[in-house]
């Protein structure tokens, strides 16, 4: 998910160098959309595995 954030910071650097100001202030807003997303998922998924902790083997 952060390949995508960054794919879209890269198109938004590209735009605004090109001067596509439109562009390149919607590939930043989806880049910054997507990068909180991951994020948001990396803490929940973090807190989840934190609490499950290691199940025990049975021999």
């Amino acid at each position: 998910m952060f390949g995508w954030a960054l794919t879209f910071l890269i198109v938004a650097l590209i735009a605004a160098i090109l001067g596509f100001g439109g562009i390149a202030g919607v590939a930043v807003e989806a880049a910054k959309i997507v990068f909180f997303v991951a994020l948001v998922l990396f803490a929940i998924s973090a807190v989840v595995h934190l609490v499950r902790g290691r199940s025990p083997t049975v021999p």
